[in-house]
């Protein structure tokens, strides 16, 4: 298990299309990926979990993978979030 903590820097947060692009990034690796942020925890695969952390730009999230390819998938989906992938 993998985790690295990062601030989101997306210009809107993580509204609909955004958390949608995220959860299509995460689907793309084997491992189970995780947003957590003031103690909520939910499937970085799930939409519906992802729209529920309503997340704005400067919210603190930790990022958290484990599996296989555990590594870039917490290295892309942090850069994605730092706005670095679009």
């Amino acid at each position: 298990m993998l985790k690295q903590s990062t601030t989101i820097q997306l210009k809107n947060g993580l509204e609909a299309r955004p958390v949608a692009m995220l959860v299509q990034l995460a689907s793309q690796f084997d491992s189970k990926v995780y947003l957590e942020t003031e103690g909520k925890r939910v499937n970085a695969k799930s939409i519906m979990g992802m729209m529920s952390l309503g997340l704005n730009m400067g919210a603190a999230v930790e990022v958290e993978a484990d599996g296989t390819d555990e590594e870039a998938a917490v290295q892309r989906i942090a850069d994605y979030l730092n706005g670095k992938e679009a």
